[in-house]
């Protein structure tokens, strides 16, 4: 369920899967998981084992690669021998592969099982040649999370512009919260951050624009976007950089941190006791003129190896997955996401999951996450280390914007 991490491979053979484990038994399929951690794990093992059953004899050996070294390796993965199905992102993640003829074409399944789907997923699933290459599985949403109680506590209100935020913050110190829990030691959680005030100051255009490597990173607006960073950095939680995403979302879980900026997966890290305890609310409105019309809701889902052992029964599982039935199977053990098939039941969605799905639907526009939306080695390389530049040093954004700049334009050639 993760955002995704740096995910250009650019040295060592290590492949996530094994492919050419099933030696073409057309009684096996395998299958490239990237969901490492223990509920997300757990939740997609039993929606593949619910398919065994009904699959008319046809097994899947489950290989499952620690989350960040599967995106560090996608890319000799794929080139190698990959498993029969595998994990991946939609938008431009799935299209960078596809364009290299990396993965299979699903345009006949997506004939199939479209129907299920939004016009938006289908987009995001298809590559620039107008084919699809990916079937979404689950979506979740990116915002501000926070524990229902302590806010009711302390008479807390969802600020609804920068200097409420701001307010709020200013608040939760001196009721001694730190007001942001924050991490940044495994290179993507602070993308989240990035995004959010990109696109709530410049817009959704700009923001996509500049990712594509249309824009120039020394812009006076991306400048803007990190001078406003650098008056909440105050008020995020110290020492990120030696922090990992699950440790800051103790901290709000324990009542330690007021908020979180986070994908729903912090939910992941609360006992189930307390997961009707978690709400949020949409990053508050930067420019009135974009307001809060944008929101981060990344795809998760599969794509087909480009020569899968075993086609028929590769495609077989795809379907399956596009289903309502394991998608919601999937969420009884990770409640922090929702289905994507339009006709999944909601009526078993917590009050978390259903405020997800309606920001969701009435999102104007929807971006994935920055390690999602731009070239694989710029969001390795040029974001990772700049982003982390900037947290070390917040006065440095003059010296961090032009590397960024100079690394756009070798890749974005």
């Amino acid at each position: 369920m993760l955002a995704g991490a740096g995910v250009a491979a650019t040295g060592g053979l290590a492949a996530c899967g094994g492919g050419s484990s099933s030696g073409g038994d057309s009684k096996v399929v395998t299958f490239g998981n990237n969901l490492s951690d223990q509920v997300p794990k757990d939740a997609i093992t039993a929606a593949v084992k619910a398919f065994e059953k009904n699959s008319g004899g046809l097994s899947v050996t489950i290989n499952t690669k620690q989350h960040e070294q599967y995106q560090e390796q996608i890319n000799n993965y794929l080139q190698g021998k990959p498993d029969d199905v595998l994990a991946w992102f939609a938008g431009y993640r799935m299209r960078f592969f596809a364009d290299q003829g990396l993965t299979g074409d699903l345009s006949d399944l997506w004939g199939k099982v479209g129907g299920g789907y939004s016009d938006a997923l289908k987009q995001a699933s298809t590559g620039t040649d107008g084919k699809q290459y990916f079937i979404p599985f689950t979506q979740y949403a990116w915002g501000m999370f926070y524990r229902k109680s302590v806010w009711q506590e302390k008479g807390y209100t969802a600020p609804k512009t920068l200097d409420e935020l701001v307010a709020l913050c200013t608040k939760m110190k001196t009721d001694g919260l730190i007001p942001i829990a924050f991490a940044q030691k495994q290179g993507w959680p602070g993308m989240g951050t990035f995004d959010q005030l990109n696109f709530r100051t410049n817009g959704y255009q700009f923001h996509v624009d500049l990712l594509a490597g249309k824009e120039d990173w020394q812009d006076k607006r991306v400048k803007d976007v990190f001078d406003t960073w650098k008056r909440l950095l105050p008020f995020h939680q110290e020492n990120a950089l030696g922090r990992e995403w699950q440790e800051a979302a103790q901290s709000l879980q324990q009542k330690k941190s007021g908020m979180y900026l986070l994908g729903a997966f912090v939910g992941q890290q609360f006992p189930d006791n307390e997961k009707d305890d978690l709400d949020f609310f949409p990053f508050p409105e930067i420019n009135p003129t974009h307001g809060t019309d944008t929101v981060e809701a990344p795809i998760d889902g599969y794509m087909l190896a480009k020569k899968p052992s075993n086609q028929d029964g590769a495609l077989k599982l795809l379907e399956y997955l596009s289903s309502a039935e394991p998608q919601l199977a999937y969420l009884k053990a990770d409640p922090t996401a929702v289905a994507t098939n339009q006709k999944a039941d909601q009526s078993g969605y917590s009050a978390l999951q259903k405020k997800v799905a309606d920001t969701i639907k009435n999102a104007k526009h929807i971006t994935q996450f920055l390690d999602r939306d731009t070239d694989p080695g710029f969001a390795s390389e040029a974001a990772t280390n700049g982003l982390i530049a900037f947290i070390k040093d917040p006065n440095s954004v003059d010296s961090v914007l032009k590397g960024m700049a100079d690394q756009a334009k070798n890749i974005f050639k």
